[in-house]
């Protein structure tokens, strides 16, 4: 039974192919950052995803998932989360919340001047999120930090997470919805989109916690705490309208 349980202890650790903590470091934060570059990329894939909602072309948005730098900054996050370095979370956060503004004003642009004004059923799908989206959120956001996280970077990890989790999508249905003044509409991809951050973020943060992750600011086991009973308080407050929204689809 204990020679089961090291041989199953093996086949799941983290640890056997795990990069060093300053590759980590190095790789997730270099992916957070908000340069000319990354806003470039960006606004192409907002463009991109924008057109595809549009015209209902499931192909054109998924090559705009696959281009979308969103991820790297959730990851950052999590990152300056579990290091505790308080700077780094902080600009981190700013640079995330200035990657959405822009994503929300180029959409609206867009969906303004768009000629087609009905919504198409990729715009629809993406305002009645539920529980099953938590799922796909919580297992794209552990497949991300894990390919992150190896010593020979898992690159073909990295395209499908973004495909599943799917962040540009919900964002760009935001821009619609508040360019046509679609406020139900606003709520639900608004909501979509905060599961897809939020589970991605609380995943990744398992993940380097599991790793040990240097810590740089130092937290008392009261602070630490504290943090982790916010944590659950917010996942669970954002679990419960998914679940709601599931059953009311059920019911249909």
């Amino acid at each position: 039974m204990d020679e089961l349980k090291q041989t199953l202890r093996r086949i799941f650790s983290l640890h056997e192919d795990s990069a060093s903590h300053e590759e980590i470091r190095e790789r997730i934060l270099a992916g957070g950052q908000v340069t000319g570059t990354n806003m470039c990329v960006l606004i192409c894939a907002i463009l991109i995803a924008s057109v595809g909602l549009n015209t209902g072309s499931a192909a054109v948005i998924i090559g705009a998932m696959l281009i979308s730098p969103l991820m790297g900054s959730l990851l950052a996050l999590a990152y300056g989360t579990v290091s505790g370095d308080k700077k780094q979370f902080e600009r981190n956060t700013l640079g995330f919340a200035f990657q959405v503004i822009v994503s929300l004003l180029v959409s609206t642009l867009y969906f303004i001047l768009s000629p087609v004004n009905a919504p198409s059923t990729e715009l629809l799908a993406r305002t009645s999120p539920g529980f099953f989206d938590v799922i796909v959120a919580v297992a794209g956001g552990f497949a991300g930090i894990i390919g992150n996280t190896r010593r020979d970077k898992a690159n073909n990890v990295i395209p499908g997470v973004a495909i599943a989790t799917a962040l540009m999508p919900p964002l760009c249905t935001c821009g619609y919805s508040l360019a046509h003044q679609e406020w139900k509409m606003l709520l639900g991809a608004a909501y979509l989109f905060t599961v897809n951050c939020y589970f991605i973020y609380m995943s990744a943060a398992v993940v380097l916690s599991l790793l040990s992750i240097p810590r740089v600011g130092k937290l008392t086991d009261r602070q630490w705490r504290k943090m982790r009973r916010k944590m659950i308080r917010n996942t669970i407050l954002i679990v419960i309208p998914s679940v709601i929204f599931t059953f009311e689809i059920a019911k249909h």
